[in-house]
Formats: C-alpha cells, sequence, structure tokens
C-alpha cells in the first residue's frame, strides 16, 4: 500500500508490458549479525546497480523504500543532465514555481501544501533544461501536532486509501496526532492527488524562488533570510539542520547535523555534482533564494517554541510571490545575512531572532557556537574560497565593512 501510493501509478496500458527497471525486496523481520554479514548494525539498505535489486532489511520504517529509490536516481539522473533535489515545489496561480530544500522535519511538506498554490510534489524532484518534475505520485508527511486549521491540505489527505505509520489510535480508533509515545517521527503517506489541486501529472516550470529550510533547535538562526548566489552555495553544501530527541536512535538533546545538498545519504555521487548542477540551474535563471528557518525561537529546544506555523506560511508566501523585492533589509550581525525588516502578516520582533530571547548573552553564546559548527564543517570541502567566504563567521574572525 505505501509503494502504490508513494510512488507514480503506471496506467492500465503500461501496466501491460511493463518491466522494472529495478526491483525491490524488502524484508522488515530479518535482523543480520553485523559480525557474520559484514553490516554496521542489524539493518541494511542497499542498491546492487549491476543486479538491478534494492534490498531493505531490518527495518520497518517505511520510508527506507522510498529513499533507496529516491538514492538509486540520484545516481543514474546526472548522466541524464537533470539535477536531482530533495525538496517540494509547488505553483502560483501565474505559473511561478517555487522549490522548497530541506530535510526531515523541516518543513518541506507542510509549507509546500500551501491552500493558495497548486502542488507539484513534497519531496523528490528533477530539474532539468526545461522545468521541474516530481520523482513520485505519493507524499510522506509527518504528522506530529498534525492540526486541521495549520495543515488543512494535509488533514483532509488523510482518509480511507491513506497509510498512518507510528500513529497512535485512541479508544475509538481515532488517531491521536498529538502523542508520541512511540516516536516524535510519525508519518501520513498519501497518493498526491488527495491534496486539492495538486498538479497531475506532476510538472511545473523553471523556480521563480528557491527556498533552503532548516530547522535550528538552537533557536539563533533568523526565520527568513535573502541569500547572495555564494551564500546560497553555502548553504547548499552545508545542508544543515538540528536534530532533536525522537526522531533518531540515539538522540535526547538537540544535535547540529549538516547534510551536504540537504540529503547526503541518499546523494551517491561527489557533493560537487549536485552543486555544479545546482550553479547550472541558477546561472542566468535570476531565481531568488532564501533561507527558512523553521526551527525555534526565543531559546533553544526545552526552552522557547518552535516558530509558529502560520508565521512562517506568511514569510514564505511574501517570498516566493516577490513581495519583498523592494522591502528594506538589515545585515543579521551573527550570521552575515539580510533580513526583512517587514514581512506582512509577521509581528517585526519575530523577524530578528536575539530581539525574542530573554538573555541576550546567552543568544551571543550559541550563535557563536553554531559559526563555529558552520566553519568547521566547510572546511572538508573543496569549494571556491568567495562560498568558503560567504558562510557565517565566528566573532573573532567576522569582517565588518
Amino acid at each position: 500500500m505505501f509503494v502504490l501510493n508513494q510512488f507514480v501509478r503506471p496506467t492500465a496500458r503500461e501496466r501491460v508490458n511493463f518491466v522494472p527497471d529495478f526491483t525491490q525486496i524488502c524484508v522488515p523481520g530479518l535482523k543480520l549479525d553485523p559480525k557474520q554479514d559484514g553490516t554496521r548494525s542489524d539493518a541494511f539498505i542497499g542498491v546492487n546497480f549491476t543486479r538491478r535489486i534494492v534490498l531493505v532489511v531490518g527495518t520497518a520504517y517505511a520510508g527506507e523504500m522510498k529513499k533507496s529509490i529516491f538514492a538509486t536516481l540520484n545516481c543514474i539522473l546526472p548522466q541524464k543532465n537533470v539535477f536531482p533535489m530533495h525538496c517540494a515545489a509547488n505553483v502560483g496561480a501565474n505559473g511561478d514555481t517555487a522549490l522548497f530544500f530541506g530535510l526531515s522535519g523541516t518543513g518541506k511538506t507542510t509549507l509546500s501544501a500551501d491552500p493558495s498554490r497548486r502542488l507539484i510534489g513534497d519531496d523528490e524532484h528533477g530539474w532539468s533544461k526545461d522545468g521541474i518534475f516530481n520523482f513520485e505520485g505519493g507524499c510522506y508527511a509527518k504528522c506530529i501536532k498534525l492540526s486541521q486549521k495549520d495543515e488543512p491540505q494535509i488533514w483532509n489527505a488523510l482518509r480511507f486509501g491513506a497509510v498512518l505509520e507510528n500513529v497512535v489510535l485512541d479508544e475509538s480508533r481515532r488517531p491521536d496526532y498529538n502523542d508520541e509515545s512511540i516516536t516524535e517521527n510519525t508519518r501520513a503517506n498519501y497518493p498526491v492527488e488527495f491534496i486539492d489541486g495538486a498538479v497531475v501529472p506532476s510538472v511545473g516550470g523553471l523556480p521563480k524562488a528557491v527556498l533552503f529550510l532548516t530547522a535550528d533547535a538552537f533557536g539563533v538562526l533568523p526565520p527568513l533570510s535573502k541569500l547572495t548566489p555564494e551564500q546560497a552555495m553555502f548553504h547548499f553544501v552545508s545542508g544543515y539542520t538540528a536534530k532533536i530527541p525522537g526522531t533518531e536512535v540515539g538522540v535526547t538533546e538537540p544535535q547540529a547535523t549538516f547534510s551536504t545538498c540537504f540529503g547526503a545519504p541518499f546523494m551517491l555521487e561527489a557533493p560537487r555534482v549536485y552543486a555544479e548542477l545546482l550553479h547550472k540551474r541558477l546561472k542566468g535563471h535570476g531565481s531568488e533564494i532564501w533561507l527558512v528557518n523553521t526551527g525555534w525561537q526565543g531559546g533553544k529546544y526545552g526552552v522557547g517554541k518552535r516558530m509558529a506555523i502560520p508565521y512562517t506560511r506568511a514569510m514564505v508566501t511574501a517570498a516566493v510571490e516577490g513581495k519583498l523585492k523592494n522591502s528594506e533589509f538589515v545585515l543579521d550581525p551573527a550570521f552575515g545575512l539580510a533580513v526583512p525588516k517587514h514581512v506582512p502578516g509577521v509581528p517585526d520582533e519575530v523577524l530578528m531572532p536575539r530581539d525574542a530571547w530573554a538573555d541576550k548573552a546567552d543568544y551571543d553564546k550559541t550563535a557563536a557556537h553554531l559559526t563555529e559548527l558552520f566553519e568547521k564543517n566547510i572546511q572538508t570541502f573543496d569549494v571556491p574560497d568567495e562560498v568558503r567566504q560567504a558562510g557565517p563567521k565566528p566573532p573573532q574572525n567576522r569582517i565588518c565593512n
């Protein structure tokens, strides 16, 4: 059921003589012996490009089925001059396509399911010279604390035919989306056409706006900032977000994570292959590029609170609809990012993260720590000097103009 929902469904005519390019075999109940089988754990996900077989063993997490196919495409498509992306995509009434890059839990599915725009897809896309196309035929949404008010399209999509994963049912067998007793990583899987107004077939034009999403659990990145081309390349290579307790085994407190191209485990080629494809697609096209922090404000995870979805929606709407083209921007001193002074529908004090912290000294200390992590991470990559210099700098290395 998951695979039928998630992947592009062949038509009745296509199924008559259908021959699969790859065969996926899932054996969730088999636990491996790392010493005997040469694996890193009792679970294993592998792709054999010679035999064209995908093997998922020892894990019942449905996401491994979709991500193993994504990883396979990420190896094949660059050879065809197609830029594979871990991103969501939607399109406005005027044909203005927007891309939402981001790791799990940063808001790709939530923000791309916008009632005022049409969904192309929520997670995996290709960017060719002609436009955007979805790799999948379905969506795989996080549904922890899902509400009809804040996420009406996803709420309405969870009907007969959808698959719920790790969601607890109450005594009347109705989903309790606030229950995280199994895991915070609760999920829902449904065909893309369950989203009202979704684009079918799932294709779109060249993007007008590109948004990099991060869920900063340290609570120090601005909720919205406009990136220069060099900053865009820096943040694409960095792929920063933060893990929070409950999303992965062993994660008990917020942890910074850098996942190259916003999907390192699935990008089988060298990072430069994808970075060069992004640069090629952006060059001369004029897409505006934004960094959107959907994480915490007023303090770290456990102290501050998650950015309100209506505020994030308002900021994203302003960015993708070009409402900020003539706006005044100020430089965030901690990260060197251009932050709009005003965004329709958002209180001004929300836009500058330091203003939301009661303890300013603690903010400064936390921001300095995160900039040091950015600096340390970028040193592991072979990138042009102008890209390296475009990133956040620790206070002692910051150059002021």
